[in-house]
């Protein structure tokens, strides 16, 4: 089931641009290092599901590029664009050969699965994150 977007149609052509343009700065530079790492986690301080998924990728032996976006005291509205990019809701945000694959709690799961392994092991064909 595909999540919903508004269409771009259903925005007014004066706003449209604004849309687009909605911090893209950080949604680029998350694009950027999702399609050079293998790994990266998005998080902000104060927030210790980071640490923990850092934590677990560590323990597991996955070296992970991390990305810090402020506090819950500053930068929310940079970080309100990723999740208007990604449509999850919490961070971390936790990507696999730019795939999304959830938070810290997601994580843990695909690491007890031996998932995530495999996730390592065979890339998608084609590479890292678009859209």
């Amino acid at each position: 089931m595909p999540r919903p977007i508004l269409e771009e149609s259903r925005l007014h052509p004066a706003i449209r641009e604004r849309v687009a343009a909605h911090h893209a700065g950080i949604v680029d530079e998350v694009r950027r290092a999702i399609g050079q790492d293998a790994v990266v986690v998005v998080g902000m301080r104060q927030n210790p599901f980071p640490r923990r998924a850092r934590r677990a990728l560590a323990a597991a032996g996955v070296p992970c590029r991390y990305l810090e976006y402020g506090s819950y005291f500053g930068e929310w509205r940079r970080r309100n664009a990723l999740k208007m990019w990604t449509g999850w809701p919490t961070f971390p945000m936790v990507f696999v050969h730019g795939t999304l694959v959830g938070g810290a709690q997601d994580l843990e799961k695909l690491i007890a699965s031996g998932e995530l392994a495999r996730m390592l092991a065979h890339p998608p064909a084609g590479g890292g994150a678009s859209g």
